[in-house]
């Protein structure tokens, strides 16, 4: 039978029923451990009780009203999240490429409104991922998700990731921001030299730009701290976050300095959805979670206690995996063999996982994993590996 969907993704053939924790159940009764989260979404694991209890109580309320109107939980989260970071004001909406469309706006706005009508232009980075509408897949600038879409959006310059003299000799009278994910994920869970976000943010100061942050994978507690770009000691300009926000209810973020933000007036950006009651809900149960005493200290605990683990895997399989690259909870191993069919040989051993760029498997698991489900889990990496050892 064709299937009346758009064929627009490579699906599998599992069919998921229910989730409890880092576990899904699929169609067949099989438990699967899920250590790629959603695609980084899935902060708190499946069916979490207090993101549960918060949504369903939500539910039985109120679902949608519009940004006709005041949103008492869209405040308060919104001030949560002020407050947790270097941002003044937040706009919300549905998904990470929504939040960067926001950022991409406030950008070039801020820029109109300082007088400088000509700095639309943004340096972006080669490898990056901003999300699949048409200014967001220019931003990120691959080929391969722009071929057959026309002309792509102007105004964007893509240098390579990590090379602060190719930003310094490229910033030019016409560039308005750097727009940056301080964690490459899609194109393999890439890192820039350590002071790299710190050398951008001099350069912006320098030259009246805004920095971007794009956090959409690598915020929201996934590195162990609640944004990725806290590591490198620096405030942004604009900072977008989505995925784990919602915990798997779909929300995305831009924060914004007060300054940023401010020629952001009514009538310049806005949407129908964007911060409704029950994905406010979503987040602010989320952020209980988080923010509370201790939380990202284990997630740093569990982190050490993973890498260490996949450092003693790849030692002992080094012709499958290398050594693991990333940050806290958002790991890539490199595989020697294609990573679809490392990928396609980890669930056969009821685990998933997710592949990034042409070589790496990436593991993304719930915040609240345990460590008895990393042992769980690199047992099955390690049955996967020997299925393909040359050893």
């Amino acid at each position: 039978m064709t299937s009346p969907l758009m064929d627009t993704y490579a699906r599998s053939d599992l069919t998921f029923e229910t989730g409890h924790g880092a576990y899904l159940t699929a169609s067949d009764g099989q438990s699967y451990l899920d250590f790629g989260g959603g695609i980084a979404v899935n902060t708190l694991g499946h069916s979490h009780p207090h993101l549960v209890d918060a949504v369903k109580a939500q539910a039985d309320k109120l679902w949608h009203t519009s940004n006709l109107y005041q949103i008492t939980d869209q405040h308060r989260l919104a001030q949560r999240l002020v407050d947790a970071s270097f941002a003044d004001r937040v706009f919300f909406a549905n998904s990470g490429a929504e939040a960067n469309e926001c950022a991409i706006k406030v950008a070039r706005r801020y820029q109109w409104a300082q007088g400088k009508k000509d700095r639309m232009g943004i340096i972006a980075f080669q490898g990056a991922f901003h999300g699949r509408t048409l200014a967001t897949l220019a931003a990120g600038g691959q080929e391969k998700h722009l071929e057959g879409f026309g002309d792509p959006m102007p105004g964007f310059t893509h240098l390579p990731f990590g090379d602060i003299d190719a930003v310094n000799q490229t910033i030019r009278d016409d560039t308005g921001a750097i727009l940056v994910e301080p964690i490459q994920g899609e194109s393999g869970i890439n890192l820039p030299p350590s002071d790299f976000l710190a050398c951008l943010r001099d350069l912006c100061d320098a030259h009246g730009l805004l920095l971007i942050v794009d956090e959409v994978q690598c915020g929201m507690g996934r590195t162990g701290k609640l944004f990725a770009s806290e590591w490198s000691g620096i405030e942004p300009d604009v900072l977008t976050t989505a995925k784990g926000l919602g915990g798997g209810f779909p929300i995305g973020a831009c924060l914004a300095t007060e300054e940023a933000s401010e020629p952001m007036v009514a009538g310049t950006h806005g949407s129908t959805f964007g911060g409704n009651p029950l994905a406010m809900a979503a987040g602010n149960a989320v952020l209980d979670v988080i923010l509370a005493d201790g939380f990202l200290s284990e997630v740093n605990e569990t982190a050490a206690y993973l890498w260490s683990a996949l450092d003693d895997l790849a030692h002992q399989h080094p012709d499958v995996f290398s050594k693991p690259r990333g940050k806290g909870l958002m790991i890539g191993l490199v595989c020697g063999p294609e990573n679809t069919a490392i990928v396609r040989a980890a669930r056969d051993e009821k685990l998933l996982v997710v592949p990034a760029a042409d070589d790496v498997i990436r593991l993304l698991p719930p915040l609240n994993t345990t460590k008895e489900q990393v042992d769980e889990a690199v047992t099955k990496l390690g049955n996967v590996a020997k299925t393909f050892s040359n050893d």
